[in-house]
């Protein structure tokens, strides 16, 4: 369990996503105020987005979100596309990049379903 010295906790949230108000929702349970970042109104940068994949331990195709983004539009499923390539349409399209994201002390998670937040408070 999280204590609050050591609570420092991120979450990329979508408020109008009910998983990403709910993982925010069990944070708080927890009794931790988290950082939140409303990544559709402060993208995180292309940095911050490969050292999020890095420490996931995930290929970027898992990160992306599909409904509601222009995913099809631009030809996403191509396998021609590499990382990099993955990684530049999210930083040019940040809604392609699935939510929510929590960064802890203890991990980086895609809290999908949102109980899975438990695994890194």
């Amino acid at each position: 369990m999280v204590q609050e010295s050591d609570a420092r906790i991120t979450i990329y949230h979508n408020p109008k996503c009910g998983t990403s108000r709910t993982v925010l929702a069990l944070i708080r349970e927890y009794g931790v105020e988290p950082t939140v970042i409303e990544y559709l109104k402060t993208p995180p940068t292309r940095e911050e987005i490969v050292s999020m994949i890095e420490r996931m331990g995930i290929p970027v195709r898992e990160l992306l979100r599909r409904k509601g983004t222009p995913y099809d539009e631009l030809g996403l499923d191509d396998p021609k596309w590499t990382e990099d390539q993955l990684v530049d349409f999210i930083v040019q399209h940040p809604i392609l990049m699935n939510r929510p994201l929590v960064v802890s002390p203890a991990g980086v998670r895609l809290c999908r379903p949102a109980e899975s937040v438990a695994d890194i408070l």
